[in-house]
């Protein structure tokens, strides 16, 4: 599999190999809290790639994901369609690229989540209440 990984990324080095690899891990964490090994859907794919970042990188998942050229979830469909291309993974006739589009914001659900508060701001907050 890594030798397929390093084909695609000579065809198109826009991903780092860590990206293609937590796709797939992501797949796998995705059909285990889902208990299937059936295919699942990008949306499925993309909810449990968002909560795995999440646990994985906390504060920090944006950055990493963008620094392995993951800036929002179509780049997850076209790794996807990358993966399915290479054989790593299949796809059926329905699945589209499109339904990895726009399905959620990296900076909401990886940045603006985890606001951090000044003491002086959650002390004015308080008071507002």
């Amino acid at each position: 599999m890594n030798d397929k990984i390093d084909e695609i990324i000579k065809k198109n080095p826009k991903y780092k190999r860590e990206a293609y690899l937590f796709v797939l891990d992501a797949l796998e964490y995705t059909k285990r809290k889902l208990k299937t090994r059936d295919h699942i859907s990008g949306h499925e794919l993309l909810l449990g790639f968002k909560e795995l970042a999440t646990k994985e990188f906390g504060i920090l998942a944006k950055t990493v994901l963008e620094y392995w050229g993951i800036k929002s979830t179509d780049d997850v469909g076209e790794i996807v369609f990358n993966l399915c291309e290479a054989k790593i993974l299949t796809k059926r006739k329905e699945d589209k690229k499109e339904d990895f589009s726009n399905f959620f914001d990296f900076e909401e659900e990886f940045v603006k989540k985890y606001q951090i508060f000044s003491k002086e701001e959650i002390k004015r907050n308080i008071h507002q209440e």
